[in-house]
């Protein structure tokens, strides 16, 4: 994209911004209660921001969830991906054919005029709808979530929700306000609503088939998803932005863009608590970059593991979590939980008592189990049908701060305890929202990106 062609857009999106906003002024002044009876209408009205491959598939799954479900608005950072021109988007030519051959043609009504392009869209999204799925880059996450839960709107993010302590702040936060106006928010953590995750949390805490929980391991060793190659024209935040997962400031590193998911588990289960999670007090671990990519690519470390302490509320529960993105290595992407008397390895669902013996397995229905990323959605339009209070933004900014913390400790090669990290209320976000301003880390004269040393690198508070 030229900066020339670049600036149209931006000015294309303000004017869309703006006349969005005094379109839904009246919608968006709706007691909460009634936002899901709009203009007399029974139809949800749901907005989509962030047009990767990850929102369209929820935007299906949220369609799909409640046949009174409409998508009226989308909004991304570049208007090629909501064309679907962009790399690794699905835009919304493709939206629309996958819910016409789902017999789904009904509940998509996107014009031009609710399609939002650049770093405000978001607002005009949200102004627009009753009900919104976020799924844009994590850095992303606070701000959008804030301002959904300001405007009285119901919530689908996906994980993580925070890459720093200036983030989880703000979604804890947001989601106090989000109980006092009774909104529903769903986090992509999607184990939370597979069976047998929740199968195998009964046995742990109504049956103790564990005994005392001790602590356990966690697995996502893979290989890196993907990468964008940089092109001319592009400015150095374009670049950044479309090449997202190899940035902190807008994934978190991997550690928490992706094994967020099995660090999650572990509080889960650690603390009993299904509704508001649990933490660990304290991390310290190793972590780096082998040296397999070239540091062109981004900053992020490609290996991690880090030993998290729990309070003693606890019982000083121990997890050991580890995540690698090397080729070639051996893969593992799983959750073990260890007590005083068995062990639970959820990759094969099952208990076993210390000496191997199996003490439960999990049997699926004869129909096989639902799709836990559409559950998830699924549930989310009953609770709002239902109006039943419903809000896992606690849990969901705790995980993924635990992941934030495991960085933290990696990075410098210090213990780094919970409650230091989130009263520093440090940011790694950039100061200034636009595609020609700063970004917030930039690579050197080589090309190459400055990657943190352990001994070296300093906490953001030190």
């Amino acid at each position: 994209m030229s900066e020339l062609s670049q600036q149209k857009d931006e000015s294309v999106s303000r004017r869309r911004f703006v006349a969005g906003a005094a379109a839904a002024g009246a919608a968006a002044a709706l007691p909460v209660e009634l936002s899901a009876q709009v203009a007399g209408s029974d139809a949800i009205k749901v907005g989509m921001i962030g047009m990767g491959g990850r929102g369209s598939g929820a935007i299906i799954q949220n369609l799909t969830a409640s046949d009174s479900a409409r998508l009226i608005a989308v909004a991304d950072a570049f208007q090629d991906k909501i064309d679907g021109g962009g790399k690794r988007a699905a835009g919304l030519p493709k939206i629309q054919e996958q819910l016409d051959k789902m017999g789904k043609s009904a509940q998509i009504d996107v014009p031009k005029s609710r399609q939002y392009a650049g770093f405000d869209a978001y607002k005009g999204v949200i102004d627009e709808c009753d009900l919104v799925v976020i799924a844009t880059p994590p850095g992303f996450r606070p701000i959008h979530f804030e301002y959904a839960v300001q405007q009285g709107k119901h919530v689908f993010m996906e994980k993580p929700v925070c890459v720093d302590a200036w983030g989880f702040n703000k979604v804890i936060e947001a989601a106090k306000q989000a109980d006092a106006k009774n909104l529903k928010v769903v986090v992509g953590l999607q184990r939370h609503y597979q069976n047998v995750y929740l199968e195998a949390f009964k046995k742990v805490h109504e049956e103790k088939l564990l005994g005392d929980v001790l602590g356990g391991q966690v697995w996502w060793n893979g290989s890196r998803p993907w990468i964008i190659d940089r092109e001319p024209g592009w400015t150095e935040m374009e670049y950044q932005m479309r090449n997202w997962y190899h940035f902190n400031w807008l994934c978190g590193d991997h550690i928490s863009e992706q094994h967020v998911h099995n660090i999650d588990v572990m509080n889960w289960f650690v603390s009993g608590d299904s509704a508001k999670g649990g933490n660990p007090v304290i991390a310290q671990g190793m972590g780096g970059r082998a040296g397999t990519e070239p540091r062109t690519v981004g900053e992020i470390f490609d290996h991690h593991y880090v030993e998290f302490r729990y309070g003693q509320e606890h019982g000083g529960a121990i997890m050991n979590s580890q995540c690698r993105h090397i080729k070639g290595t051996w893969s593992k992407v799983a959750e073990e939980i260890v007590g005083t008397d068995g062990v639970l390895q959820l990759g094969q669902g099952r208990i076993t008592d210390l000496k191997g013996n199996v003490k439960w397995q999990y049997r699926a229905p004869r129909e096989g189990d639902p799709n836990p990323y559409q559950v998830e959605h699924d549930l989310l339009h009953q609770y709002i049908r239902e109006n039943k209070a419903h809000n896992d933004a606690y849990y969901g900014a705790k995980s993924s701060f635990t992941s934030v913390l495991g960085r933290l400790a990696t990075y410098s090669g210090q213990e780094v305890k919970w409650d230091d990290a989130v009263k520093s209320d440090f940011s790694i976000m950039p100061k200034e929202y636009d595609m020609n301003a700063e970004a917030p880390v930039k690579p050197g004269p080589d090309g190459n990106y400055e990657i943190a040393i352990p001994g070296q690198w300093k906490l953001p508070w030190a």
